[in-house]
C-alpha cells in the first residue's frame, strides 16, 4: 500500500487567527496614536506608538508576502528593529541639524524693535 499523507491545507495569513490578532493589534495601536495626537500628548508618546505601528505594519507585510518561510536563515525581529532604528536615527539627526542650522547659538531673548541702543 502506498502511504498517502494528507496534504496540509495552507491558510492565507489574512484569514488565520494569527493574522486577525496582528491586524487587531495594528488597529488598536493606530487608534491609541490618534488619541495621543488629538490630546496633544508629549511627543515621546506619539513617537513610540508611531514606531510600534511601523514595526507591526512591517511584520504584517512580511507574513502576507510569506517572506518568513522563504528566508529562514534571517532573524527577522532583529532586522526589522535595526532598519527602523536606523531610519529613526537618521530622521532625528536631520531634525537636530536643521534646528542647529537655524539657531546656532542656542536659545536667545528677542528684544522689541523699538528698544534702541544709546550712543554715548
Amino acid at each position: 500500500m502506498d502511504n498517502v499523507q494528507p496534504k496540509i491545507k495552507h491558510r492565507p495569513f489574512c484569514f488565520s487567527v494569527k493574522g486577525h490578532v496582528k491586524m487587531l493589534r495594528l488597529a488598536l495601536t493606530v487608534t491609541s496614536m490618534t488619541f495621543f495626537i488629538i490630546a496633544q500628548a508629549p511627543e515621546p508618546y506619539i513617537v513610540i506608538t508611531g514606531f510600534e505601528v511601523t514595526v507591526i505594519l512591517f511584520f504584517i507585510l512580511l507574513y502576507v508576502l510569506r517572506l518568513d518561510r522563504l528566508m529562514k536563515w534571517l532573524f527577522w525581529p532583529l532586522l526589522v528593529f535595526a532598519l527602523v532604528t536606523a531610519v529613526c536615527c537618521l530622521a532625528d539627526g536631520a531634525l537636530i541639524y536643521r534646528k542647529l542650522l537655524f539657531n546656532p547659538s542656542g536659545p536667545y531673548q528677542k528684544k522689541p524693535v523699538h528698544e534702541k541702543k544709546e550712543v554715548l
